[in-house]
């Protein structure tokens, strides 16, 4: 009974777990049901997106030019290069056709594998049913362009498996002048005009529809939607490439003569605020000298001697001092407040004129007048020198000016002496090229304008934008103190700390400067100085201005005049020699029948005719369709004639500029080293090698 009993008991789990399981299995039906007819679209849709959709083409980056149209920035096309062996269209008999010449093609062009290599790699490609096999990364555009005529490859993409991806790789043809300024644009960093006209340079980016394959590897599939990229236009700047070499040679030469921290320089046009040239130099562990901080734009110190315009301007402008105003300056020693100031002539000056003081610096002249007359109502000091602007950044289009630090009178910091300290260059923080904006406007007849780095923006040869200057204070003081400024500025070089700087061919004004540096909370380390010097030229007749800062400079020698100083006659002196501004009465002297035509490097010939037509040089040529020419010149015209470059072999660049010759150079894929200014003289590959990918070439030019 009790087994009978038990096999009941049995039965009943059996059949439990038969209905369970039917009813499992029924749920598995219904869900499978329901997701291939009512949800199957749905799923459908999010597995395709998996393995299909749009990636963005980048647009082609703009160039950026100098003043004169010589190229600074450039983006050069590089090409990954992929083939669909098992494209729908490509047939076996079309393949096993022509096969044979195109891995002895591919030999040829890349020389990295044999032609047997090549046709085994492509075989096994297709017998594997790869659709984006790998031929090769980083290609040229000439590369790309030989590849296009390849058998099977001249069939395109979908007939002939031809796949290409481009991407664009930023280049300086002058390598390190101005890369600070000209910058860069990344992802997580933008920085000097690349960051600045990132939108206006990166154009606007396509789209292409692109397939998942195996390997995780995406790949352009066939789709009348896809959407090319617009490039992006051009930047034509202010800087001069061969004044900006100068200046950052110049540059470089001192900070290496006084082994100094860092340093930097900056050259203005006194009418627009266009600036020729900037240079920032930082020391670095190895002791070699790099461009990596914008100290010119970015860096507010103490400014030192410098400031004491402003201080003698603002007492002028009050009325309380002019010229000859006489102040006693003692045995170079003063107090204020128990706290000493000190004079740099041993046993002082004594009793001098205010434009006397000025030029030899006195720092006891200049604190004595403004603690005198503005101790009692401090901040009216502090407002004048608000009223030059010198509280407000310039604006520049950069990215990361300083800003400027003028401390109030009812700031807590404030104390007795304060305002003689502050007359002289301390306990106020100002960024070089502020300064130099303010002597720029005095240099102006008054009128401030702001710096600036761009003078317009095209595209495809044709002006989009252009940059006026932009005033910023129509006159800082009266045209009465402007004089008065001008005056002392040149005393200082006339008969002053710059006599250094006197020259017979042009004037020079300008103020030099040493001033302690503070070290933060530690406050001043008596070994580190910082030199100056800011001023314009010619003094009676200003076109240029600039300021020269090197900090930290060692071996005893820390003045403004003999460290700052021949930096800037350095680059006064190239600028006045090289410019036809400074030379016109004497130009117009020569006989007006005369023809002088210019000799002009080979080169670019869109950009040739076009400088020839602007300057009114005439010329002929027998084409209009070459793209890089050699020119001689005649009597009374210029002849152009077509510069020819044979694939494969090393081209002929003697005669073209450096950045035109470095430009096609590598995109055949040498490797350049130049040496020397000018044009190209020589070339250590001789025209007609045949090349060899990644030799180096050495230019030296005249």
């Amino acid at each position: 009974m009790s087994n009978l009993s038990e096999h009941k008991k049995n039965m009943i789990r059996v059949y439990v777990m038969y209905i369970l399981l039917a009813v499992f299995s029924a749920g598995i039906v219904i869900k499978t049901g329901q997701i291939m007819f009512v949800q199957g679209d749905e799923w459908r849709e999010k597995a395709e997106n998996l393995t299909l959709k749009y990636h963005t083409i980048d647009a082609a980056r703009g160039n950026i030019y100098d003043h004169k149209s010589r190229l600074l920035a450039t983006s050069v096309p590089i090409y990954e290069v992929r083939f669909d062996p098992n494209a729908d269209a490509l047939t076996d008999a079309v393949f096993n056709q022509h096969i044979d010449s195109l891995a002895y093609r591919l030999s040829g062009l890349f020389r990295d594998k044999s032609a047997f290599q090549y046709k085994r790699q492509l075989v096994n490609a297709r017998n594997n049913k790869e659709r984006y096999h790998l031929i090769k990364r980083k290609v040229n555009y000439t590369e790309l362009q030989q590849l296009r005529t390849f058998p099977i490859f001249r069939k395109g993409r979908y007939k002939g498996g031809f796949i290409y991806i481009q991407q664009n790789r930023r280049q300086k043809p002058f390598r390190v002048l101005a890369a600070r300024t000209i910058g860069y644009d990344r992802e997580n960093e933008s920085v000097g005009l690349e960051g600045a006209y990132s939108e206006t340079l990166s154009g606007t980016g396509g789209k292409r529809l692109m397939k998942k394959i195996a390997g995780g590897v995406w790949m352009p599939v066939n789709d009348a939607n896809e959407v090319e990229p617009e490039d992006g236009a051009d930047l034509v700047t202010t800087i001069d490439i061969n004044i900006q070499d100068v200046a950052e040679n110049a540059l470089l030469k001192q900070l290496q003569k006084h082994v100094a921290n860092h340093g930097c320089v900056v050259l203005m046009e006194v009418n627009t605020g266009e600036i020729r040239a900037i240079a920032n130099l930082t020391r670095g562990s190895d002791q070699n000298y790099y461009e990596s901080y914008n100290y010119a734009i970015g860096a507010g110190s103490e400014p030192g001697s410098t400031i004491k315009l402003a201080s003698f301007m603002a007492a002028m402008e009050d009325g309380y001092i002019d010229l000859d105003t006489e102040i006693e300056t003692g045995n170079g020693k003063h107090l204020f407040y128990n706290t000493p100031m000190f004079d740099s002539k041993e046993g002082g000056y004594g009793t001098i004129t205010a434009k006397r003081a000025f030029a030899v610096s006195s720092n006891i002249a200049i604190a004595k007048i403004i603690d005198k007359y503005y101790r009692s109502e401090p901040q009216r000091f502090v407002d004048k020198l608000k009223e030059f602007h010198l509280n407000e950044p310039t604006g520049v289009e950069i990215a990361g000016e300083g800003i400027p630090y003028i401390k109030d009178a009812d700031d807590k910091t404030w104390s007795g002496i304060t305002l003689p300290w502050m007359s002289h260059g301390y306990e106020l923080r100002l960024t070089p090229l502020q300064i130099l904006t303010f002597y720029n406007a005095v240099a102006n007849n008054g009128k401030m304008v702001k710096p600036r780095f761009t003078s317009a923006v095209s595209k495809h040869g044709k002006t989009k934008k252009h940059f006026e200057p932009v005033v910023l204070r129509e006159q800082i003081a009266s045209k009465e103190t402007i004089a008065k400024a001008r005056e002392m500025l040149e005393e200082v070089v006339t008969d002053g700390t710059a006599g250094n700087l006197s020259n017979a061919a042009y004037r020079v004004a300008g103020k030099t400067g040493t001033a302690q540096i503070a070290k933060g909370a530690t406050g001043y380390d008596k070994v580190l100085y910082q030199a100056s010097f800011c001023g314009y030229f010619p003094a009676d007749d200003p076109k240029y201005s600039a300021i020269v800062v090197v900090n930290a400079p060692s071996r005893n020698v820390y003045y403004g005049n003999l460290v700052a100083g021949p930096i800037f006659k350095e680059i006064a002196d190239k600028v006045y020699s090289t410019s036809v501004n400074f030379h016109r009465e004497f130009l117009a002297q020569r006989d007006e029948n005369a023809i002088h035509l210019p000799v002009s490097k080979n080169g670019d010939y869109s950009r040739l005719s076009q400088v020839f037509t602007s300057i009114g040089v005439p010329y002929k040529t027998g084409t209009s369709r070459a793209e890089w020419v050699t020119t001689q010149t005649g009597r009374d015209t210029v002849k152009i004639f077509e510069k020819e470059f044979i694939d494969n072999l090393v081209p002929n660049v003697r005669g073209m500029a450096l950045q035109d010759a470095v430009f096609i150079l590598e995109n055949i894929g040498l490797r350049v080293s130049a040496k020397g200014k000018g044009a190209v003289k020589m070339q250590s590959l001789p025209p007609g090698t045949r090349i060899q990918k990644g030799t180096e070439i050495k230019l030296k030019l005249t």
